[in-house]
């Protein structure tokens, strides 16, 4: 089993920055890749990012992309979604999700294994 937990969300204005954190703790020997979604009130939960723990290639979803970079300490079993530029559209509760799946993971229905979430919100 693996436990993620994820930290960092919060209020911040439109243009500004936040840093979210997942913690990994259990067998994280078997988390090949990681990733990133949000779900915003009253919409499906999509795709944001993801990293693959062993190869470090990365994807993004089209709207983050060029605004929030994934990357991933496996030192500390830790991972990060640095986000910049940040818009009122980003305004979601954010889940970090982990997989035995090799390769980068895009899709839900690939990750095993999901954080409770942290709330993002971003005033205009």
């Amino acid at each position: 089993q693996v436990q993620l937990v994820e930290s960092g969300g919060g209020l911040v204005q439109a243009g500004g920055s936040l840093r979210l954190s997942c913690a990994e703790s259990g067998r994280t020997s078997s988390s090949h890749s990681m990733g990133w979604f949000r779900q915003a009130p009253g919409k499906e939960r999509v795709f944001v990012a993801a990293i693959s723990r062993t190869s470090g290639n990365t994807y993004y979803g089209d709207t983050v992309k060029g605004r929030f970079t994934i990357s991933r300490d496996n030192a500390k079993n830790t991972l990060y979604l640095q986000m910049n530029s940040l818009k009122p559209e980003d305004t979601a509760v954010y889940y970090c999700a982990a997989t035995s799946r090799l390769g980068v993971a895009t899709t839900q229905a690939e990750y095993n294994y999901w954080g409770q979430g942290t709330q993002v919100t971003v005033s205009s």
